[in-house]
């Protein structure tokens, strides 16, 4: 695969013919009026009517039917995500970026970005504010892209950003370090009961899932545990190895890669059911505590995208997830899809803000 952007004309050309003054239509306007009687009547007529110079000419040259600039992409999309990279939303697009561009075709090429802070917070703001023009697209996270404006005066609101598909569904799990005293979750309630305040938890930010998960075990256990963010959960999970914290929340589908490698042990999963990224690990339902939490991650737009770029985008993405050498990738690398097209997407976005907005109404989570 040809992972080489390039455009079609280039500012700054140094052809003869710009350097002539005539720029890049008069450029492009020679070749086309060499060829064809259609085009040779343009020339009679420019002539006629005092047409001279060749900028006029392709001006009337492109307006014809038929003529068309350069298919987009012309030049590298930039795909950001709000997080450090090494973690699981960091994999997933880089996983499907080269599938991304194969269906674009020609020379498309897709380059991460990480952004990371605030929760996820500058990465949205830099989705959301870039030019729409197809160029700039990037993974927003929920809870963190609904729950962000809800607690505080954000730099982004979700209805500047236009969801484009969703690709993973990734539930939440508590993990520490295979040393620790805790073995299951009564363990860390117990001691959090006993010991206020001294029980540190890793997420990766305020209003995340990791965060509102600590938040609802919290509720449940009628405990005060310690809030650690980080930029990333792949931070969040070195300092845990590192032993700066000793429990970290974070997704099941990078705990349960994490521990093909890492001393750690995952005490539960935030599913109803078992998770198949960790079947042997039990949820904290069946361990006595009823809390449930996942992750969205999709990719989005600023809103305003030309109707044709974005259909060009959706068609892409949608394509490139159902390659069965990404969808191995995922499966391989314990991430949990649920492929939802735009509408369906905008939908569950929707109907998670409603959600947390009655949440944060009643018990909000930051004070």
């Amino acid at each position: 695969m040809n992972m080489k952007a390039h455009s079609a004309v280039q500012d700054g050309s140094t052809d003869p013919a710009a350097a002539a003054g005539i720029g890049r239509l008069g450029a492009l306007s020679r070749g086309l009026l060499s060829r064809g009687p259609w085009m040779r009547g343009v020339r009679r007529l420019a002539a006629a009517v005092g047409i001279v110079t060749a900028g006029l000419v392709a001006t009337v040259v492109l307006a014809a039917p038929g003529a068309a600039w350069a298919a987009y992409p012309e030049k590298p999309i930039s795909l950001i995500v709000g997080y450090a990279a090494g973690g699981g939303s960091d994999f997933i697009v880089r996983s499907l970026a080269p599938f991304i561009e194969k269906e674009l075709g020609g020379s498309a090429r897709v380059i991460v970005m990480n952004r990371p802070g605030a929760g996820g917070e500058i990465g949205f703001a830099a989705i959301a504010d870039a030019n729409p023009d197809g160029y700039t697209i990037g993974l927003i996270n929920s809870p963190n892209v609904v729950t962000i404006p809800i607690e505080r005066h954000a730099r982004f609101s979700l209805d500047r950003l236009d969801p484009l598909y969703n690709l993973v569904d990734d539930p939440g799990s508590f993990v520490v370090h295979k040393d620790s005293p805790f073995q299951t979750l009564a363990d860390v309630a117990a001691f959090a009961k006993a010991n206020p305040n001294n029980v540190t938890v890793g997420t990766t930010g305020i209003g995340s899932d990791d965060h509102l998960a600590m938040l609802m075990f919290q509720r449940l256990t009628q405990t005060q545990l310690t809030h650690v963010p980080f930029p990333g959960s792949a931070d969040a999970h070195r300092a845990l190895l590192g032993r700066h914290i000793q429990v970290t929340s974070m997704n099941i589908g990078e705990s349960a890669r994490a521990r093909e490698g890492d001393p750690i042990r995952i005490l539960g999963v935030m599913t109803d059911q078992r998770s198949e990224q960790a079947p042997d690990v039990p949820t904290f339902k069946e361990l006595g505590f009823d809390v449930k939490m996942s992750s969205l991650r999709g990719l989005a737009a600023p809103m305003g995208l030309p109707p044709d770029i974005r259909a060009k985008l959706v068609d892409a993405i949608a394509k490139a997830v159902q390659h069965p050498e990404f969808q191995d990738i995922a499966r391989k690398a314990y991430q949990p899809l649920r492929l939802l097209p735009p509408d369906q997407y905008a939908a569950e976005l929707k109907t998670q803000e409603a959600t947390f907005r009655t949440i944060w109404k009643e018990t909000p989570w930051l004070k």
